[in-house]
């Protein structure tokens, strides 16, 4: 697989906000987002035992203790174009509570714990999303909602940009949470 990081840190949004998390952040995307933070130029490539090794280590060089759960975040880029039910089976076996972040446009393993949608646009191939997570831009966030079947939905301000205009879109409609970049907002990688 093509890594272009690994590093421990706090989930910084969405549900699992504040959860100490092991990323896996992939290369490659079939989007362009203006706002994406990866560099798809800069990547190893790494087997999957290859990455569990490095996550390991990851954790060990930030002090975890081995034996508290672990959560895994696969992002990218667009983790759905390289990893597979293998890859989720292994960091299973590893002991990882496994969440994928998403753009939607591809099917992702079926046994995956926790898979978080961030939809740019259609068409969209994913089957099942457990957190949808709008970056909001003013756009019609509930026709976009509508395509899928999401147990939570989130919006997220563009890069803090327009938080205002988010806050009060989820006041007035208040099936919506309000998800931060709060690793960005306390400074954590």
């Amino acid at each position: 697989m093509r890594v272009n990081e690994i590093f421990y840190s706090l989930q910084g949004e969405g549900l699992h906000t504040g959860t100490p998390a092991v990323f896996v952040r992939l290369s490659g995307c079939n989007r362009k987002c203006a706002f994406c933070d990866t560099d798809f130029a800069a990547y190893s490539e790494m087997t999957t035992s290859e990455i569990i090794e490095e996550m390991a280590r990851t954790r060990r060089e930030a002090g975890a203790p081995d034996h508290t759960p672990m959560h895994a975040v696969v992002t990218g880029g667009e983790p759905a174009m390289q990893i597979d039910e293998a890859f989720v089976d292994a960091l299973h076996r590893a002991g990882y509570y496994v969440q994928i972040e998403t753009n939607g446009s591809l099917p992702v393993p079926a046994n995956i714990d926790w898979v978080t949608c961030s939809p740019k646009d259609a068409p969209w191939g994913i089957q099942r999303v457990d957190e949808l997570k709008i970056v909001y831009q003013g756009q019609d966030v509930e026709s976009i909602a509508s395509h899928f079947n999401a147990k939570r939905l989130c919006l997220q301000p563009c890069s803090g940009l327009n938080t205002r205009e988010t806050i009060e879109y989820i006041k007035a409609h208040p099936h919506w949470h309000l998800s931060l970049q709060t690793h960005k907002l306390i400074d954590i990688r």
